[in-house]
C-alpha cells in the first residue's frame, strides 16, 4: 500500500525518495532551520510533505546548480521557503510570482511582463545548434537575424536566456574563487 500525499514520511523514505543519504538529512537540519521535522519518542522523524518539497529544492540547488549551502540560506532568506520549493519543482510561474511580490513590498514596482515576452516551456533548439544559429536550421543559420525582423522567436529568446544565466552563475562562480 502507498502513502497517500499529504502523509509524514520517515528518514528512510526520504533519503530514498530525493536519493539521499540519512545522514545528509540530519546534517541539513543543523544548516537550515526552516527544516523542522516533527519528532517523535525516541528522535524518529517525521517529515511533513512541505518539508520534503523544500529539502527537495536544497538538494536541487546544492547538486544541480552548484550552490553553496551558505548560498542556499541566503537565497531562503531573501526569498523564503515557497521560493526554493518552487525551484525545485521547477515552476517558473510561482517563482515570478514570488519575485515580483518580494518587489512590491519593499517598494519596488515591476513592470508587468507582456504576454509574447514570457518564456514557456523549455528551448526546443538542438543542443549542437545552441549558440551557433540560435536553434535555426539550413541557410537560415548562417545569417544573423537581420534588424528588420523586429523580435526574437520564443525559442530563440529561450536560448539566450538560458546562455544569461549560465553567464550569471559563472560570474558568480568566478567571484566567490577570487
Amino acid at each position: 500500500m502507498e502513502k497517500s500525499p499529504d502523509a509524514f514520511r520517515t528518514i528512510s523514505e526520504v533519503a530514498e525518495d530525493l536519493d539521499l543519504p540519512q545522514h545528509v538529512l540530519r546534517f541539513w537540519e543543523t544548516r537550515f532551520t526552516q527544516i523542522k521535522p516533527m519528532k517523535r519518542g525516541g528522535g524518529r522523524r517525521y517529515y511533513r510533505p512541505q518539508d520534503v518539497e523544500l529539502i527537495k529544492g536544497i538538494r536541487y540547488m546544492l547538486y544541480e546548480q552548484g550552490y553553496t549551502i551558505k548560498g542556499v540560506q541566503k537565497l531562503l532568506k531573501d526569498n523564503g521557503i515557497q521560493f526554493v520549493i518552487a525551484i525545485g519543482n521547477g515552476d517558473l510561474h510561482a517563482m515570478e510570482a514570488i519575485a515580483q511580490r518580494k518587489a512590491a513590498a519593499e517598494g519596488k514596482v515591476a513592470e508587468p511582463a507582456l504576454e509574447e515576452e514570457m518564456l514557456v516551456g523549455e528551448a526546443k533548439a538542438k543542443p549542437n545548434k545552441r549558440f551557433f544559429s540560435l536553434g535555426r536550421s539550413g541557410a537560415e543559420a548562417d545569417n544573423p537575424i537581420s534588424a528588420d525582423q523586429g523580435k526574437l522567436t520564443r525559442d530563440n529568446r529561450a536560448l539566450l536566456q538560458e546562455a544569461l544565466f549560465d553567464l550569471l552563475e559563472c560570474k558568480r562562480l568566478l567571484d566567490q574563487a577570487r
